[in-house]
Protein backbone atom coordinates (compact mmCIF):
# COMPACT_ATOMS: atom_id res chain seq x y z
CA UNK A 1 0.00 0.00 0.00
CA UNK A 2 3.08 1.99 0.81
CA UNK A 3 4.68 1.29 -2.54
CA UNK A 4 1.54 2.10 -4.21
CA UNK A 5 1.46 5.72 -2.77
CA UNK A 6 5.34 6.86 -3.29
CA UNK A 7 4.80 5.14 -6.97
CA UNK A 8 1.78 7.71 -7.66
CA UNK A 9 4.17 10.32 -5.56
CA UNK A 10 6.95 9.99 -8.00
CA UNK A 11 4.86 9.80 -11.29
CA UNK A 12 3.19 12.84 -10.50
CA UNK A 13 6.54 14.78 -9.46
CA UNK A 14 9.25 13.22 -10.96
CA UNK A 15 7.78 12.97 -15.03
CA UNK A 16 11.40 12.08 -15.77
CA UNK A 17 11.71 9.00 -13.59
CA UNK A 18 15.13 10.16 -12.15
CA UNK A 19 13.63 9.74 -8.57
CA UNK A 20 13.13 5.92 -7.00
CA UNK A 21 10.13 5.62 -4.76
CA UNK A 22 10.36 3.63 -1.31
CA UNK A 23 8.90 0.54 -1.53
CA UNK A 24 8.51 0.11 2.64
CA UNK A 25 7.35 2.52 5.09
CA UNK A 26 9.41 0.47 7.75
CA UNK A 27 12.84 0.92 5.82
CA UNK A 28 12.15 4.44 4.95
CA UNK A 29 14.63 5.73 7.80
CA UNK A 30 17.57 4.02 5.33
CA UNK A 31 16.77 6.12 2.18
CA UNK A 32 17.59 9.57 4.26
CA UNK A 33 20.59 11.85 2.59
CA UNK A 34 23.85 10.44 2.82
CA UNK A 35 22.98 6.78 3.47
CA UNK A 36 24.90 4.26 1.77
CA UNK A 37 22.97 2.05 -0.64
CA UNK A 38 24.58 -1.09 -2.70
CA UNK A 39 23.01 -2.42 -6.01
CA UNK A 40 21.10 -5.46 -5.24
CA UNK A 41 20.85 -7.17 -8.72
CA UNK A 42 22.97 -5.89 -11.89
CA UNK A 43 19.63 -6.22 -13.86
CA UNK A 44 16.71 -4.40 -13.97
CA UNK A 45 13.34 -4.59 -15.52
CA UNK A 46 11.05 -3.03 -18.11
CA UNK A 47 8.02 -3.21 -15.50
CA UNK A 48 11.01 -1.97 -12.78
CA UNK A 49 14.14 0.09 -14.68
CA UNK A 50 14.90 1.79 -11.53
CA UNK A 51 17.86 0.07 -9.71
CA UNK A 52 16.82 -2.90 -6.89
CA UNK A 53 18.92 -1.29 -4.34
CA UNK A 54 19.66 -2.89 -0.87
CA UNK A 55 20.29 -0.49 2.43
CA UNK A 56 23.42 -1.06 4.17
CA UNK A 57 22.38 0.83 7.64
CA UNK A 58 25.60 2.83 7.04
CA UNK A 59 25.76 6.30 5.93
CA UNK A 60 28.76 8.44 4.19
CA UNK A 61 29.90 9.57 7.45
CA UNK A 62 30.40 6.62 8.91
CA UNK A 63 33.18 5.07 6.70
CA UNK A 64 34.92 8.05 6.21
CA UNK A 65 37.96 8.92 8.06
CA UNK A 66 38.02 11.60 10.82
CA UNK A 67 38.11 15.10 9.47
CA UNK A 68 40.15 18.06 10.90
CA UNK A 69 37.56 19.64 12.45
CA UNK A 70 36.07 16.49 13.86
CA UNK A 71 32.42 17.44 12.90
CA UNK A 72 29.68 15.47 11.22
CA UNK A 73 28.57 15.60 7.74
CA UNK A 74 24.94 15.11 8.60
CA UNK A 75 23.77 18.29 7.91
CA UNK A 76 24.84 18.99 4.86
CA UNK A 77 21.52 18.83 2.76
CA UNK A 78 19.16 21.69 1.83
CA UNK A 79 15.70 21.84 2.25
CA UNK A 80 13.47 23.30 -0.43
CA UNK A 81 9.97 25.23 0.07
CA UNK A 82 7.31 22.32 1.11
CA UNK A 83 4.77 22.07 -1.97
CA UNK A 84 1.21 20.22 -1.92
CA UNK A 85 0.46 17.72 -4.53
CA UNK A 86 -3.29 17.09 -5.04
CA UNK A 87 -4.80 14.22 -6.96
CA UNK A 88 -8.52 13.83 -7.92
CA UNK A 89 -10.10 10.81 -9.60
CA UNK A 90 -13.91 10.19 -10.51
CA UNK A 91 -15.11 6.66 -11.42
CA UNK A 92 -18.40 6.46 -12.50
CA UNK A 93 -20.68 4.64 -9.84
CA UNK A 94 -22.52 2.17 -12.41
CA UNK A 95 -22.39 -0.93 -10.22
CA UNK A 96 -18.20 -1.84 -10.97
CA UNK A 97 -14.98 -1.45 -8.95
CA UNK A 98 -14.02 1.58 -7.27
CA UNK A 99 -10.23 2.10 -6.58
CA UNK A 100 -9.55 5.52 -4.45
CA UNK A 101 -7.34 7.31 -2.49
CA UNK A 102 -8.45 9.48 0.55
CA UNK A 103 -6.22 10.50 3.13
CA UNK A 104 -7.95 12.55 5.89
CA UNK A 105 -9.23 14.41 2.50
CA UNK A 106 -12.38 15.23 0.43
CA UNK A 107 -14.83 12.61 -0.51
CA UNK A 108 -17.69 13.98 -2.40
CA UNK A 109 -20.13 11.13 -3.56
CA UNK A 110 -23.27 11.73 -5.92
CA UNK A 111 -25.43 9.57 -7.83
CA UNK A 112 -23.79 8.89 -10.68
CA UNK A 113 -20.11 8.98 -9.93
CA UNK A 114 -17.50 9.10 -6.74
CA UNK A 115 -14.82 11.83 -6.97
CA UNK A 116 -11.90 11.68 -4.24
CA UNK A 117 -9.29 13.84 -3.54
CA UNK A 118 -5.82 13.13 -2.17
CA UNK A 119 -3.74 15.83 -0.84
CA UNK A 120 0.24 15.84 0.44
CA UNK A 121 2.66 18.56 1.42
CA UNK A 122 6.17 17.22 0.84
CA UNK A 123 9.39 19.03 0.25
CA UNK A 124 12.97 18.00 -1.00
CA UNK A 125 16.21 17.62 0.94
CA UNK A 126 19.32 17.57 -1.28
CA UNK A 127 23.16 17.77 -0.98
CA UNK A 128 25.01 20.30 -3.51
CA UNK A 129 27.82 19.16 -5.18
CA UNK A 130 30.13 21.70 -3.96
CA UNK A 131 29.36 20.25 -0.28
CA UNK A 132 30.48 16.92 -1.60
CA UNK A 133 33.66 17.92 -3.57
CA UNK A 134 34.52 19.73 -0.53
CA UNK A 135 34.11 16.86 1.76
CA UNK A 136 35.59 14.24 -0.97
CA UNK A 137 38.77 16.45 -1.11
CA UNK A 138 38.78 17.16 3.01
CA UNK A 139 38.27 13.78 3.76
CA UNK A 140 39.07 9.77 2.53
CA UNK A 141 37.26 6.60 3.16
CA UNK A 142 38.17 4.56 5.83
CA UNK A 143 39.59 1.49 4.32
CA UNK A 144 39.84 -0.51 7.39
CA UNK A 145 35.91 -0.05 7.93
CA UNK A 146 34.41 -3.43 8.57
CA UNK A 147 31.78 -2.62 5.96
CA UNK A 148 34.70 -0.93 3.06
CA UNK A 149 36.97 -4.39 3.93
CA UNK A 150 33.40 -6.66 3.15
CA UNK A 151 32.27 -4.92 0.14
CA UNK A 152 35.94 -4.91 -1.73
CA UNK A 153 35.13 -8.56 -1.43
CA UNK A 154 32.28 -8.63 -3.97
CA UNK A 155 31.38 -6.80 -7.11
CA UNK A 156 28.53 -5.08 -5.52
CA UNK A 157 27.97 -1.19 -6.98
CA UNK A 158 28.12 1.60 -3.73
CA UNK A 159 25.67 4.97 -4.37
CA UNK A 160 24.99 7.47 -1.70
CA UNK A 161 21.66 9.28 -1.38
CA UNK A 162 22.37 12.59 -2.04
CA UNK A 163 18.32 13.76 -2.59
CA UNK A 164 14.99 12.67 -0.96
CA UNK A 165 11.49 13.75 -0.94
CA UNK A 166 9.59 13.18 2.51
CA UNK A 167 6.17 14.25 3.76
CA UNK A 168 6.15 17.81 5.18
CA UNK A 169 3.65 17.01 8.03
CA UNK A 170 1.53 13.96 9.01
CA UNK A 171 -1.41 12.59 6.91
CA UNK A 172 -3.17 9.61 6.62
CA UNK A 173 -3.49 7.68 3.81
CA UNK A 174 -6.82 5.36 3.07
CA UNK A 175 -7.58 3.13 0.49
CA UNK A 176 -10.92 1.74 -0.81
CA UNK A 177 -12.26 -0.42 -2.69
CA UNK A 178 -16.25 -0.86 -3.00
CA UNK A 179 -18.23 -3.39 -4.20
CA UNK A 180 -21.97 -1.27 -5.18
CA UNK A 181 -23.33 -4.54 -6.04
CA UNK A 182 -20.94 -5.19 -9.51
CA UNK A 183 -19.59 -8.45 -10.36
CA UNK A 184 -15.85 -7.30 -10.59
CA UNK A 185 -16.06 -5.90 -7.17
CA UNK A 186 -17.42 -8.65 -5.63
CA UNK A 187 -14.55 -10.95 -7.62
CA UNK A 188 -12.02 -8.30 -5.48
CA UNK A 189 -14.12 -9.14 -2.29
CA UNK A 190 -14.70 -12.59 -2.55
CA UNK A 191 -11.29 -13.88 -3.54
CA UNK A 192 -9.71 -11.44 -0.89
CA UNK A 193 -11.89 -13.40 1.15
CA UNK A 194 -12.89 -10.01 2.90
CA UNK A 195 -16.15 -10.63 3.57
CA UNK A 196 -17.25 -7.52 3.49
CA UNK A 197 -19.10 -4.81 0.89
CA UNK A 198 -16.54 -2.59 1.70
CA UNK A 199 -12.84 -2.72 2.12
CA UNK A 200 -10.79 -0.39 4.06
CA UNK A 201 -6.71 0.22 4.23
CA UNK A 202 -4.95 2.85 6.32
CA UNK A 203 -1.49 3.96 6.30
CA UNK A 204 -0.30 6.78 8.33
CA UNK A 205 2.64 8.53 6.97
CA UNK A 206 4.79 10.59 9.86
CA UNK A 207 6.10 14.07 9.20
CA UNK A 208 10.14 13.47 8.02
CA UNK A 209 9.35 10.18 6.15
CA UNK A 210 11.12 9.46 3.12
CA UNK A 211 9.26 8.93 0.05
CA UNK A 212 11.87 8.91 -3.20
CA UNK A 213 15.17 9.37 -3.23
CA UNK A 214 18.18 9.58 -5.56
CA UNK A 215 21.59 8.57 -5.58
CA UNK A 216 24.81 9.30 -7.13
CA UNK A 217 27.24 6.20 -8.07
CA UNK A 218 30.16 5.81 -5.46
CA UNK A 219 34.06 4.59 -6.73
CA UNK A 220 36.77 3.73 -4.06
CA UNK A 221 39.83 3.37 -4.62
CA UNK A 222 42.86 3.02 -2.33
CA UNK A 223 40.96 5.78 0.33
CA UNK A 224 40.31 8.22 -2.46
CA UNK A 225 36.18 8.22 -3.77
CA UNK A 226 34.61 9.55 -7.00
CA UNK A 227 31.03 10.59 -7.57
CA UNK A 228 29.57 9.67 -11.05
CA UNK A 229 27.65 12.70 -11.62
CA UNK A 230 27.02 11.99 -15.11
CA UNK A 231 25.28 8.36 -15.14
CA UNK A 232 22.08 8.51 -17.15
CA UNK A 233 20.10 6.76 -19.62
CA UNK A 234 20.45 3.14 -17.56
CA UNK A 235 16.74 3.00 -17.34
CA UNK A 236 15.45 3.79 -20.52
CA UNK A 237 13.03 1.89 -22.32
CA UNK A 238 13.95 1.45 -25.61
CA UNK A 239 11.41 0.76 -28.52
CA UNK A 240 10.51 -2.02 -30.35
CA UNK A 241 11.16 -2.05 -33.85
CA UNK A 242 7.77 -3.19 -35.26
CA UNK A 243 5.21 -0.80 -36.05
CA UNK A 244 2.33 -2.48 -34.54
CA UNK A 245 3.85 -4.19 -31.89
CA UNK A 246 4.51 -1.13 -29.61
CA UNK A 247 6.40 -1.86 -26.13
CA UNK A 248 4.88 -5.34 -26.71
CA UNK A 249 8.28 -6.48 -28.44
CA UNK A 250 10.06 -5.26 -25.77
CA UNK A 251 8.81 -6.96 -23.15
CA UNK A 252 8.25 -9.81 -25.21
CA UNK A 253 12.44 -10.25 -25.79
CA UNK A 254 12.76 -9.90 -21.82
CA UNK A 255 10.55 -12.13 -20.73
CA UNK A 256 11.45 -14.76 -23.38
CA UNK A 257 14.91 -14.28 -22.41
CA UNK A 258 14.29 -14.98 -18.36
CA UNK A 259 12.28 -17.37 -18.95
CA UNK A 260 13.88 -19.65 -21.66
CA UNK A 261 14.87 -22.22 -19.14
CA UNK A 262 11.16 -22.82 -18.01
CA UNK A 263 10.68 -24.79 -21.39
CA UNK A 264 13.89 -27.28 -20.77
CA UNK A 265 12.23 -28.40 -17.68
CA UNK A 266 10.31 -31.81 -17.06
CA UNK A 267 6.44 -31.56 -16.52
CA UNK A 268 7.22 -32.86 -13.05
CA UNK A 269 9.42 -29.67 -12.28
CA UNK A 270 7.81 -27.24 -13.68
CA UNK A 271 4.44 -28.68 -11.52
CA UNK A 272 6.63 -28.00 -8.15
CA UNK A 273 7.61 -24.72 -9.37
CA UNK A 274 3.83 -23.70 -10.37
CA UNK A 275 2.68 -24.86 -7.07
CA UNK A 276 5.39 -22.98 -5.04
CA UNK A 277 4.63 -19.66 -7.42
CA UNK A 278 1.04 -20.35 -6.55
CA UNK A 279 1.63 -20.71 -2.66
CA UNK A 280 4.26 -17.57 -2.67
CA UNK A 281 1.12 -15.29 -4.41
CA UNK A 282 -0.82 -15.86 -1.37
CA UNK A 283 1.40 -15.27 1.31
CA UNK A 284 3.89 -12.33 0.84
CA UNK A 285 5.83 -14.14 3.86
CA UNK A 286 6.73 -16.60 1.52
CA UNK A 287 7.26 -14.78 -1.48
CA UNK A 288 10.34 -13.09 0.36
CA UNK A 289 11.63 -15.82 1.57
CA UNK A 290 11.26 -17.82 -1.68
CA UNK A 291 13.19 -14.36 -3.39
CA UNK A 292 16.09 -14.72 -0.95
CA UNK A 293 16.98 -18.04 -1.12
CA UNK A 294 16.83 -17.61 -5.51
CA UNK A 295 19.11 -13.95 -4.92
CA UNK A 296 21.45 -16.36 -2.37
CA UNK A 297 21.94 -18.56 -5.05
CA UNK A 298 22.85 -16.14 -7.71
CA UNK A 299 24.99 -13.86 -5.48
CA UNK A 300 27.11 -17.05 -3.58
CA UNK A 301 28.95 -19.74 -5.24
CA UNK A 302 28.55 -21.37 -1.73
CA UNK A 303 26.96 -21.02 1.97
CA UNK A 304 23.95 -20.50 1.12
CA UNK A 305 21.24 -23.42 2.24
CA UNK A 306 18.05 -24.47 0.70
CA UNK A 307 15.96 -25.48 3.77
CA UNK A 308 12.74 -23.97 5.06
CA UNK A 309 10.37 -24.41 7.65
CA UNK A 310 7.60 -24.24 5.15
CA UNK A 311 6.72 -27.62 3.50
CA UNK A 312 5.63 -25.01 0.31
CA UNK A 313 8.41 -23.67 -0.46
CA UNK A 314 11.20 -27.17 0.43
CA UNK A 315 9.36 -29.18 -2.87
CA UNK A 316 11.39 -27.00 -4.88
CA UNK A 317 14.37 -26.27 -2.69
CA UNK A 318 14.72 -30.07 -2.66
CA UNK A 319 14.37 -30.29 -6.40
CA UNK A 320 16.79 -27.26 -7.00
CA UNK A 321 19.94 -29.34 -5.05
CA UNK A 322 19.75 -31.69 -7.86
CA UNK A 323 20.44 -29.11 -10.74
CA UNK A 324 24.03 -28.53 -11.85
CA UNK A 325 25.62 -25.31 -11.02
CA UNK A 326 24.80 -23.56 -14.48
CA UNK A 327 21.39 -24.76 -14.85
CA UNK A 328 20.81 -24.29 -11.10
CA UNK A 329 21.81 -20.05 -12.02
CA UNK A 330 19.36 -20.00 -15.36
CA UNK A 331 16.55 -21.32 -12.98
CA UNK A 332 17.10 -19.28 -9.81
CA UNK A 333 17.44 -16.33 -12.33
CA UNK A 334 14.35 -17.18 -13.75
CA UNK A 335 11.91 -17.66 -10.79
CA UNK A 336 13.63 -14.17 -9.45
CA UNK A 337 12.49 -12.59 -12.34
CA UNK A 338 8.72 -14.22 -12.00
CA UNK A 339 9.02 -12.69 -8.72
CA UNK A 340 9.84 -9.15 -8.92
CA UNK A 341 7.02 -9.34 -11.14
CA UNK A 342 4.81 -10.49 -8.67
CA UNK A 343 6.16 -7.84 -6.75
CA UNK A 344 5.16 -5.23 -8.65
CA UNK A 345 1.40 -6.49 -8.31
CA UNK A 346 -1.47 -5.41 -5.69
CA UNK A 347 -2.44 -8.20 -3.49
CA UNK A 348 -5.72 -8.16 -5.17
CA UNK A 349 -4.76 -9.40 -8.41
CA UNK A 350 -2.19 -12.10 -6.95
CA UNK A 351 -5.51 -13.46 -5.72
CA UNK A 352 -7.59 -12.52 -8.69
CA UNK A 353 -4.70 -14.24 -10.91
CA UNK A 354 -5.22 -17.40 -8.50
CA UNK A 355 -8.55 -17.73 -9.07
CA UNK A 356 -7.81 -17.00 -13.22
CA UNK A 357 -5.57 -20.31 -12.88
CA UNK A 358 -8.44 -21.89 -11.39
CA UNK A 359 -10.82 -20.96 -14.11
CA UNK A 360 -8.04 -21.64 -17.03
CA UNK A 361 -8.45 -18.19 -19.04
CA UNK A 362 -4.79 -17.12 -18.23
CA UNK A 363 -3.96 -17.92 -21.55
CA UNK A 364 -6.88 -15.64 -22.76
CA UNK A 365 -5.82 -12.53 -20.51
CA UNK A 366 -2.43 -12.95 -21.45
CA UNK A 367 -3.09 -12.27 -25.09
CA UNK A 368 -5.35 -9.04 -24.12
CA UNK A 369 -3.06 -7.60 -21.64
CA UNK A 370 -0.11 -8.19 -25.04
CA UNK A 371 -3.28 -6.65 -26.75
CA UNK A 372 -2.75 -3.36 -23.92
CA UNK A 373 0.95 -3.01 -24.24
CA UNK A 374 1.32 -2.54 -28.34
CA UNK A 375 -0.67 1.11 -27.56
CA UNK A 376 1.34 3.66 -25.68
CA UNK A 377 0.61 3.28 -22.33
CA UNK A 378 3.78 5.57 -21.66
CA UNK A 379 3.63 8.45 -22.28
CA UNK A 380 -0.23 9.57 -24.41
CA UNK A 381 -3.00 9.19 -21.83
CA UNK A 382 -5.32 8.54 -24.65
CA UNK A 383 -8.46 6.56 -24.89
CA UNK A 384 -7.72 3.37 -27.76
CA UNK A 385 -9.81 0.07 -28.28
CA UNK A 386 -8.52 -3.08 -28.36
CA UNK A 387 -10.05 -6.23 -29.89
CA UNK A 388 -13.24 -6.83 -28.20
CA UNK A 389 -12.81 -10.34 -29.35
CA UNK A 390 -10.66 -10.71 -26.59
CA UNK A 391 -13.05 -9.85 -23.87
CA UNK A 392 -15.26 -12.57 -24.63
CA UNK A 393 -15.30 -15.50 -22.18
CA UNK A 394 -17.38 -18.23 -21.78
CA UNK A 395 -18.29 -17.29 -18.47
CA UNK A 396 -19.97 -13.39 -17.67
CA UNK A 397 -17.87 -13.76 -14.63
CA UNK A 398 -14.54 -14.64 -16.56
CA UNK A 399 -14.85 -10.97 -17.98
CA UNK A 400 -15.98 -9.63 -14.95
CA UNK A 401 -12.56 -11.00 -12.93
CA UNK A 402 -10.34 -9.99 -16.24
CA UNK A 403 -11.81 -6.59 -16.21
CA UNK A 404 -11.12 -6.07 -12.85
CA UNK A 405 -7.50 -7.66 -12.94
CA UNK A 406 -6.72 -5.46 -15.91
CA UNK A 407 -8.11 -2.52 -13.78
CA UNK A 408 -5.95 -2.79 -11.11
CA UNK A 409 -2.80 -2.03 -13.59
CA UNK A 410 -4.02 1.17 -14.51
CA UNK A 411 -6.67 0.37 -17.53
CA UNK A 412 -10.25 1.12 -17.57
CA UNK A 413 -11.93 -1.34 -20.04
CA UNK A 414 -15.29 -1.98 -21.37
CA UNK A 415 -16.92 -4.67 -22.49
CA UNK A 416 -16.83 -3.26 -26.40
CA UNK A 417 -13.29 -2.87 -26.19
CA UNK A 418 -12.79 0.65 -25.19
CA UNK A 419 -10.01 1.59 -22.96
CA UNK A 420 -8.56 4.02 -20.74
CA UNK A 421 -5.45 4.28 -19.63
CA UNK A 422 -4.70 6.35 -16.11
CA UNK A 423 -1.45 7.32 -14.56
CA UNK A 424 0.90 6.32 -17.38
CA UNK A 425 0.22 1.92 -16.57
CA UNK A 426 3.36 0.96 -18.72
CA UNK A 427 5.33 -0.41 -16.09
CA UNK A 428 2.10 -1.96 -14.54
CA UNK A 429 0.97 -3.38 -17.84
CA UNK A 430 4.14 -4.92 -18.05
CA UNK A 431 4.46 -6.97 -14.62
CA UNK A 432 0.74 -8.19 -15.04
CA UNK A 433 1.87 -9.28 -18.64
CA UNK A 434 5.37 -11.00 -17.47
CA UNK A 435 2.82 -12.39 -14.52
CA UNK A 436 0.50 -14.04 -16.94
CA UNK A 437 3.20 -15.28 -18.69
CA UNK A 438 4.96 -17.66 -16.41
CA UNK A 439 1.90 -18.99 -15.12
CA UNK A 440 0.35 -19.66 -18.58
CA UNK A 441 4.07 -21.48 -19.52
CA UNK A 442 4.15 -23.31 -15.92
CA UNK A 443 0.24 -24.00 -15.73
CA UNK A 444 1.18 -26.26 -18.89
CA UNK A 445 2.39 -28.97 -16.91
CA UNK A 446 -1.12 -29.55 -15.24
Amino acid sequence: MFKKLTKCIVNEMDPSKEMVPVESIAHQEHFRPLYLLIEKRKSNHVFHPAPYYERTGFTLDHVLLPGGDGKSIESLHQDSSPFTLTKTSTDQADGGLSISVDPASVGLQGAASLSNVFSIKTQKKSISRDSLEALRREREINMNHSFIRQLRQTDFSLFVVTEILEASEDVVYTESTTANGGLKAKFVATVSAKGTRENNQSIAIPKGCTLAFNTIPLQIRDGAWELDYFRRGDYIIASYEGPSQGNLGVVLIEVENHCQIFSKLSPDVLLIILNTIKAVMGDNNLLQELSHKMEDILEKNDGYELKSESTKLQALFSTLQHFRRGDLLLLAEGITYVLDALHELMEDQLLLLLESLERKIVSQQLKLVGNLLKHDLEYRMENFRVDAGLLSFPHAEDQKLTIALVELSGVQLQEDGSAVPTDQPFEAVAALFVALYALNLLSGSE
